[in-house]
């Protein structure tokens, strides 16, 4: 027995230093090439040019780097898949609809309510918490630098910006759901049991600012990141979590089976990666059903709900 276990520890070394070796490359690889070959010497221009077109005017800067550029990205994805709420095509999109039958067209009336308020939102609450962001931002000297950090340090910061994301809204958003913050600020993000893209901030104000932008905001200011980054990364966050309430299992996306089955079940994945909800147990319904099963990347054509389709109930 204690062979087969000095065997087993052995063959796990190999193979996780192995793994490890083999990821350490692919990344140094990545990012000789992002950096060094062609696209780090055209980002670095192209700064350059738009440092020096602004004439190093920082408040504008930032401006368009952490508000209006994640705006576009957000409204942009958005828009096409409003196109498909709508009017229901093109087909190639509305055929992975994840529960089947819903907003097939979707409720005009509660459409325009929840663009209103996304809008309400990003005007009156997160525009505000940038131009605070802005002046805490001052405190560091390389947020307006002239040189743009390496591409394996924003991946770093990436990594850092995602951990402390994943934290802080797991807690904020389970809070979120305590019986009487819940009937007075997170039920209105509830109303939609079948989310779509633009749900992704169709909330209260008091949640938009403490579960939504703050988790978001604070990876940013701990480590003082300049502002291309942070405009990479509001923009990534933005079009992640419009994926994750979109409605559609997207080929080659990230799966949104797991928030979406958070919509439909209430108490169920709060989290946006799952670890904290696997480490709380909050997951565990979840993980009995076919969407959890369906809970990957596709990398074919052939939708999810035909490939795994839900289990006949009982009656039919």
């Amino acid at each position: 027995q204690g062979k087969k276990l000095s065997d087993a520890l052995r063959i796990s070394a190999y193979v996780f230093s192995t793994g490890l070796l083999m990821f350490t490359a692919l990344v140094n690889s990545v990012s000789w090439f992002m950096q060094n070959l062609t696209l780090g010497n055209f980002w670095q221009t192209a700064w350059l040019e738009f440092y020096d077109y602004m004439e190093g005017d920082e408040w504008t800067i930032f401006l368009i780097g952490a508000a209006l550029v994640p705006a576009l990205a957000f409204w942009g994805f958005n828009g096409i898949l409003l196109v498909a709420d709508i009017t229901g095509k093109p087909t190639f999109i509305t055929r992975y609809r994840i529960q089947l039958g819903k907003n097939d067209p979707v409720d005009k009336k509660k459409l325009c309510k929840a663009i209103y308020t996304a809008l309400g939102n990003q005007l009156f609450v997160s525009f505000p918490m940038v131009v605070a962001m802005f002046y805490i931002m001052k405190w560091w000297d390389n947020t307006f630098s002239k040189e743009l950090p390496t591409f394996q340090w924003f991946l770093v910061e990436l990594s850092i910006f995602t951990v402390v994301e994943e934290i802080l809204f797991y807690y904020t958003h389970r809070l979120g759901h305590h019986p009487v913050l819940y009937k007075h600020i997170h039920k209105k993000h509830h109303e939609w049991t079948a989310p779509i893209g633009v749900v992704s901030i169709y909330a209260h104000p008091i949640e938009h600012i403490v579960s939504n932008t703050l988790p978001v905001m604070t990876g940013p200011m701990i480590m003082g990141s300049h502002i291309v980054s942070i405009a990479a990364w509001f923009s990534i966050a933005l079009v992640t979590t419009s994926i994750s309430h979109c409605g559609y299992h997207l080929p080659f996306l990230p799966s949104p089976e797991f928030h979406d089955f958070h919509h439909l079940k209430f108490n169920q994945c709060y989290g946006v990666l799952g670890v904290l909800d696997f480490l709380h147990g909050t997951d565990k319904m979840f993980r009995q059903t076919k969407a959890f099963e369906r809970h990957k990347v596709l990398l074919g054509l052939t939708p999810l709900s035909e490939s795994i389709p839900e289990p006949p109930k009982k009656d039919e």
